[in-house]
């Protein structure tokens, strides 16, 4: 595994795009503060810019650092939640500005899985994270699922937890709006 956080990190680090596993579906990647790379993120998919994606990063003690008046009712939900939670906040910064909705707001993950944790910390800034599938088509549940559109299209495949079948789920997704108010987006 270290060789792989090794190659991705190189890729990222130098604008790349990464094809890599992460604590729910397989994602594509890049560096979340290089605004070119999120673009080709965008053409990859062939996504609309103005449909947000979402980041990961590795410890919720970052978290003031990409929201600025951080809601604290935050911290308690990433310390309850018993599986991958991505909270969408106002007030994002920091990161590319591509990746900041119109309303100011964006997706982040504190990402527990091994890799993708061992990533950002190598990294030392938040990854870009949007399921392998062009827009609009089915998320693929496991790497064998991925079409070869994708594969082709990413700078570098991670050769790691490839051979996994087991259905992975995409995050539950919370928005936190003004004044604390906690709204259901995905169970």
């Amino acid at each position: 595994m270290e060789d792989e956080i090794q190659n991705a990190f190189e890729v990222v680090r130098k604008g790349g795009v990464i094809l890599y596993p992460t604590d729910t579906v397989w994602g594509i990647g890049c560096d979340a503060t290089n605004s070119e790379a999120v673009k080709r993120i965008y053409a990859i998919k062939q996504r609309e810019d103005s449909k947000s994606m979402l980041v990961l990063i590795d410890s919720a003690a970052l978290l003031d650092y990409y929201v600025k008046d951080f809601p604290e009712i935050a911290r308690d939900l990433i310390r309850i939640s018993d599986r991958p939670l991505t909270i969408v906040y106002l007030n994002a910064r920091n990161v590319a500005p591509d990746l900041i909705a119109p309303d100011g707001s964006l997706g982040i993950r504190v990402t527990q899985e091994e890799f993708s944790q061992k990533l950002c910390q190598r990294l030392r800034k938040p990854l870009v994270s949007t399921s392998a599938n062009i827009s609009g088509q089915a998320t693929p549940c496991n790497f064998s699922e991925i079409s070869q559109e994708i594969l082709q299209a990413v700078d570098y495949v991670v050769n790691y937890r490839r051979e996994e079948n087991q259905e992975a789920r995409p995050s539950t997704i919370y928005q936190i709006g003004k004044n604390g108010v906690v709204k259901v987006i995905r169970e």
